[in-house]
């Protein structure tokens, strides 16, 4: 006896019609061979403004060169100087919050280690205040 899943209905439910299939494979088709036709002509392109460009390049690359070094480190000058600033303008910002008492990003880890620091410091007085008088007195 068959089963259901057997039957010639449900055979042809799971398969596609044809015509879709043969629609998907002319569209891709056409998009590949566009696509790869469009790639050819921008590596042709490339290739010939590079044969013209090259001599002028080698006539001119006393010039450029230097030319471009300094702009380059002229941008990167800007740009440091742009990031200092930011740097600043934010490092600004957070400690009038602080002393304002607004409790700014990483203001607990300060406090965390003001009071390490200031317990740090009580120890060593007290261990220092011990050993000198302990020392003179002898």
């Amino acid at each position: 006896m068959k089963t259901s899943n057997s039957t010639p209905n449900h055979r042809r439910r799971k398969q596609k019609p044809r015509s879709s299939k043969a629609a998907k494979v002319a569209t891709a088709v056409t998009a590949g061979g566009s696509l790869l036709i469009l790639s050819a002509l921008i590596l042709a392109g490339t290739v010939i403004g590079l044969t013209i460009v090259t001599p002028l390049f080698v006539l001119f690359s006393p010039v450029l060169v230097p030319a471009l070094i300094a702009l380059m480190l002229l941008g990167l000058g800007f740009t440091a100087s742009g990031g200092f600033g930011v740097a600043a303008v934010t490092a600004i910002t957070w400690i009038y919050r602080y002393v304002t008492g607004q409790h700014p990003a990483g203001s607990d880890q300060l406090q965390t280690a003001r009071h390490k620091l200031t317990n740090k410091a009580r120890d060593i007085k007290d261990y220092a205040q011990q050993n000198v008088t302990g020392g003179q007195g002898s």
